[in-house]
């Protein structure tokens, strides 16, 4: 195709758009003729007065199609909708995801290659009745090849309907793939310049960001050359970007910048003035140097970080097995080693399996962190039952096969039970953070994924190093106890730790799925307890009951599994507890947060877990207090709470912007400033303090 052609078919296309309107109906192609097809979906169904819901136009073009961004660049159309929507409702500015670039002779796009969605907002106001909610928009927008562009619109409709204010309301999932490749707000603003003919933009943006064939996407036309290339460099932490400028009529611009396929930053910049200097953002040394440092600190951290989960209490019933293994091995070094090296094996393999899985789940869209899988309480159902079944053999309820407590293990039993307690104590880890953890598993957000890998089995090998030490240090071993009778005694006793574990786990499953689904669940536990203590009563009389019996546990504990809601929201009993806490606090949305901060009012948001020790604990000690009830009272501190003990994609991605993997995560906003990040391990004067000082 010729350039001439080209403008010769844009504007065509202009031209059909201008008299679409004339022509009416008649000449509204049907959706399945569409090169474009639209598809208007709502997040759910049913909406409350007062509240917002989510529409996605949601937009899959043909192959060889695509569509335009909502500046399209140097040619092309971008979206337009004109509602029709009943009194009470209004309806925001659409949000666009991240695009990307088509240069065809010169003429630089801003384009959709593939399918895509357009969000929109509606808000109802507190007065609009329950019933039916019409909703319906004509749409025009420009689809086109490489060789031909066609004007499309489409009128899409779709029904709501408006519920009670105490209502469930169910969303839809696909929202989270949408809202994944929207572009994220940045949180600090950028400057920009004109000199002449030359546009330079300064982004605060930390070095240690994973950048990949940046891109800027400016929304407002007459300020870029859309066609020039954009060169990129660094000022410390700070990216520049230089091109050339067609116009300098604004103070402030707006856009997006791209940082990689499908991901990038909204971006605000005031005119000011942009250093003329920074490093070329390479492809680049400094980009490698500056991730080695932060991978090196990382691993640091995960080491410190996984040595100090040893110290956690949901840590802890794992290892009184471990301690059970070395008290039998009685000081020797062979099996001491192996077995050390075996529970190493273990932890490392869950802990990078685990991390693996996360970053897969990112990959794909998926809002999550870490510990992601105690989200789900067939997990947690799952750990009960082997949690209780491995208590009831440490009491002698019953004996594993193959196995025989009073002498010393086999080679191949002793270094088998050690790699699956190690890999047990790394599944059961995942709810405790401590310190040095945040920064660590943070860091997986922004490197590559091999380092996150690497991160993750630091992780995985400090939380085994005191076993490794043991092994390898014979100061430490020498000191270890000689087998004798009152092994037996110890072996019981390790029962009660396993034991309070299965407690915590009933208590979180009953947070999860409520009182009544809790009650079935703990019905087929039970039925799993007497399938063992039948198999145990077998071994005593010598008889062989091995295969029914693991035939009839598998089955119990697939039944507990299937009679599980797939699905619960935080039941009422719950918000209720909230509500009579000794500090009060509301649910956590970013909606609310920046009214809060709009109106000048100190913000204390906090998130947690019911998995979480950590926090579960901070909250005992220091949050939920009465002296910082008091402070905060006094200092009309608003409280939010963000609770992850069910997955949730809008608290994943703001953990995520602020550089954590998982929780806890605790936030001071004090008016018109930056927040505050506090420490994981939290006491009341650091709260009170913290309060005081910003009064």
């Amino acid at each position: 195709m010729t350039f001439d052609f080209r403008i010769f078919t844009i504007l065509l296309a202009f031209a059909a758009l201008a008299f679409a309107p004339a022509a009416g109906a008649q000449n509204r192609l049907g959706n399945s003729e569409l090169n474009v097809p639209a598809t208007l979906m709502a997040e759910a169904q049913e909406v409350k007065a007062g509240q917002s819901v989510t529409l996605a136009f949601v937009m899959e073009p043909k192959p060889t199609w695509h569509g335009y961004w909502e500046n399209p660049g140097d040619a092309g159309i971008g979206m337009s909708f004109d509602w029709t929507l009943p009194a009470g409702v209004t309806a925001g500015e659409p949000k666009f995801q991240v695009p990307d670039t088509l240069l065809i002779s010169g003429i630089m796009n801003y384009i959709y290659k593939g399918d895509y969605a357009v969000l929109v907002d509606l808000t109802l106001a507190d007065d609009v009745r329950p019933g039916p909610l019409p909703i319906t928009v004509k749409s025009e927008w420009l689809s086109c090849t490489d060789e031909i562009c066609v004007p499309e619109q489409d009128e899409l409709s779709v029904t709501l309907q408006v519920v009670a204010k105490d209502a469930a309301v169910e969303l839809d999932k696909r929202f989270n793939d949408f809202r994944a490749a929207l572009p994220r707000p940045l949180g600090s603003e950028a400057s920009f310049a004109v000199t002449e003919n030359l546009f330079r933009l300064s982004v605060p943006l930390p070095a240690d960001v994973a950048i990949d064939k940046p891109y800027f996407f400016v929304h407002q036309d007459g300020i870029l050359d859309y066609a020039a290339p954009q060169k990129f460099s660094r000022d410390g932490d700070r990216l520049i970007l230089e091109t050339d400028a067609r116009g300098d009529g604004f103070d402030t611009i707006s856009g997006v910048l791209k940082i990689g396929d499908h991901t990038g930053f909204l971006i605000s910049a005031t005119k000011g003035d942009v250093a003329m200097t920074g490093l070329p953002l390479a492809g680049d040394s400094e980009k490698t140097q500056s991730n080695t440092s932060l991978l090196f600190l990382a691993l640091g951290g995960a080491l410190l970080g996984g040595l100090l989960l040893n110290l956690m209490p949901c840590v802890f019933p794992i290892l009184s097995l471990k301690a059970l293994s070395l008290a039998k091995a009685g000081g020797d070094e062979a099996v001491v080693r192996r077995d050390a090296l075996a529970y190493t094996a273990g932890v490392v393999l869950v802990a990078t399996a685990l991390g693996a899985l996360l970053l897969g789940l990112r990959a794909s869209g998926a809002a999550v962190g870490w510990a992601f899988q105690l989200q789900d309480p067939r997990i947690i159902f799952v750990l009960l039952a082997l949690v209780t079944a491995i208590g009831l053999n440490l009491a002698g309820l019953f004996e594993l096969p193959n196995i025989n407590f009073g002498n010393k293990l086999t080679r191949k039993d002793g270094a088998a039970g050690s790699f699956w307690t190690g890999a047990l104590a790394a599944f059961v880890a995942t709810p405790c953070t401590g310190p040095f953890m945040a920064a660590a598993l943070g860091a997986t957000i922004v490197l590559p994924p091999v380092a996150a890998l690497v991160i993750f089995a630091g992780l995985g090998v400090g939380l085994a190093l005191p076993f490794l030490l043991i092994a390898f240090v014979p100061a430490i071993r020498s000191r270890l106890p000689k087998p004798g009778p009152w092994l037996d005694s110890f072996r019981k006793f390790m029962a009660i730790p396993m034991f309070l574990t299965g407690i915590g786990l009933i208590w979180l499953l009953g947070r999860q799925i409520g009182t009544d689904a809790l009650a079935l669940s703990l019905i087929f536990l039970l039925v799993v307890t007497l399938i063992l203590w039948w198999f145990g009563g077998g071994q005593m009389k010598g008889l062989s009951r091995g295969m029914v019996t693991g035939v009839a546990v598998t089955v119990a504990i697939l039944g507990g599994i299937i009679a599980l809601p797939g699905e619960a929201a935080m039941n009422s009993e719950k918000l209720a507890h909230s509500s009579g806490a000794t500090l009060p606090s509301e649910p956590f949305s970013e909606a609310r947060l920046s009214e809060l901060r709009a109106s000048g009012q100190p913000v204390f948001a906090y998130f947690t877990a019911d998995w979480c020790i950590t926090c579960k604990a901070n909250e005992a000690a220091a949050i939920q207090r009465s002296e910082t009830a008091d402070a905060f009272e006094a200092a009309r501190v608003a409280v939010l709470m963000g609770d992850w003990t069910r997955p949730d994609p809008v608290i994943s991605r703001f953990l995520e912007k602020h550089g954590r993997a998982g929780v806890p995560l605790y936030l001071y906003y004090a008016p018109g400033e930056e927040p505050v990040i506090l420490p994981q391990i939290l006491t009341v004067a650091t709260l009170v303090d913290l309060v005081g000082e910003s009064a």
